[in-house]
């Protein structure tokens, strides 16, 4: 494919950029500090408390979704701008809360906080860079999103070698924090005359944010973009939550080279991101998620037959690639074939969809592997996602038209 037409970036861009970092960052900052974090606070994972453990990131994904019901109401009184820009620092105050917390009640509370903020981004993010770029939007999404997995790839490797080196996880933590806090002061600075604002249209009132959605929710298009949004989020996050942990278990490998596996996975996601971002123009867009779904399936269904572990990091990498355009050209679609209903409200819903697919997989991951007695064949899970895509969305391109039932 050839380069699409010449990228033009401005502040907003950069802070969306940033925002996409930190908020990737803060996700994955207290998962990687888990060990030593817990030593400090007295809820040691090698002593019984992996459940306290695992109870911070189940606290932080239920504040998150709550968010996320509730953004498009927030977004269309304030607006997407400045509703953006408070919640990324929102989160940042709850990461700064993490680095600062003297017991596990604090820290759980703090991590509810900055979840409040995430479900905020997560829901807006996307229909902040679509509204900057009303013109092949899809080339600027992917290109966001790619900060995503930069933000989990330099957070691995800087806290593993921070760690390593004897620094604080409170330090780390901080510095997170303060990323955050940059990019929100990017959003909120006054927007200078002639820039453009990036808010969408117009205010609503809460009567015309529910018609929007009653709107969306007629629309049988809409509910199969839904249903691959779900598969995308469940497949990456598979290999994004798993992938260390069977690393470590089944090649006998260090948290070190668990880490390294995620950091391939993830620099892969850059690679296919930035790469679906610069050279795929937005009439093109389907064909890349069919493309991606058939090489995915075709990938991630050995992940479970590889005995050594250069050839798992490998296939990582494939996945990766793979894997990366989904979540933001299946929300770019999405807006361009539905452009009848309201843009930042179905782009919300939609990640609505990819986040509890996250949760879901990696819930269903983790009761298969405990069947199995290994986490090798669930990883089957990642390959019947990205099949199902490619029958979700294809099936929908070749109609055409609404699906009926």
């Amino acid at each position: 494919m050839s380069a699409g037409r010449k990228l033009s970036l401005g502040r907003y861009d950069f802070a969306a950029y940033l925002t996409f970092f930190a908020y990737a960052a803060g996700s994955v900052v207290v998962p990687v500090c888990l060990i030593e974090l817990a030593r400090e606070l007295n809820f040691d994972l090698a002593s019984g408390g992996m459940t306290a453990g695992g109870g911070l990131h189940f606290g932080r994904t239920v504040t998150m979704v709550v968010a996320m019901l509730l953004v498009g109401f927030v977004a269309g009184r304030w607006g997407t701008r400045r509703t953006l820009g408070t919640s990324v620092l929102l989160m940042s105050v709850g990461i700064l809360l993490c680095a600062l917390s003297p017991g596990y009640g604090l820290l759980f509370l703090a991590m509810l906080f900055a979840g409040l903020g995430e479900g905020v981004i997560e829901g807006l993010a996307t229909p902040f860079v679509q509204n900057l770029h009303p013109r092949e939007p899809g080339r600027y999404v992917n290109i966001s999103h790619a900060f995503w997995s930069v933000g989990i790839l330099v957070t691995v490797v800087v806290a593993g070698w921070m760690l390593a080196a004897g620094y604080s996880w409170r330090v780390l933590t901080a510095v997170v924090s303060g990323v955050g806090a940059f990019a929100a002061l990017l959003i909120l600075w006054p927007t200078p005359a002639g820039m453009h604002s990036a808010e969408s249209a117009e205010r609503a009132d809460v009567r015309e944010i529910w018609q929007r959605i009653r709107k969306i929710a007629r629309s049988r298009r809409f509910w199969v973009f839904y249903g691959a949004m779900f598969l995308a989020g469940g497949g990456e996050f598979c290999l994004t939550f798993w992938s260390a942990s069977h690393i470590q278990l089944h090649f006998g490998e260090t948290a070190w080279g668990g880490g390294i596996g995620v950091a391939i996975f993830a620099l892969a996601m850059v690679i296919g991101r930035l790469g679906a971002g610069y050279f795929v123009p937005q009439a093109k867009l389907r064909k890349m998620i069919l493309i991606a779904a058939v090489f995915g399936t075709g990938v991630t269904v050995f992940l479970p037959w590889v005995t050594e572990l250069y050839q798992f990091y490998l296939l990582l990498f494939l996945s990766g690639l793979a894997t990366a355009p989904f979540w933001p050209s299946i929300q770019s679609h999405a807006a361009e074939r539905l452009p009848e209903l309201d843009e930042t409200m179905l782009l919300i819903l939609l990640s609505c969809a990819g986040v509890p697919g996250c949760g879901v997989f990696t819930y269903l991951m983790g009761f298969w592997g405990d069947l199995a007695g290994s986490l090798a064949t669930a990883f089957y899970l990642v390959p019947l996602a990205y099949f199902f895509i490619f029958v979700l969305i294809g099936f929908l391109g070749k109609t055409g038209r609404e699906v009926r039932n």
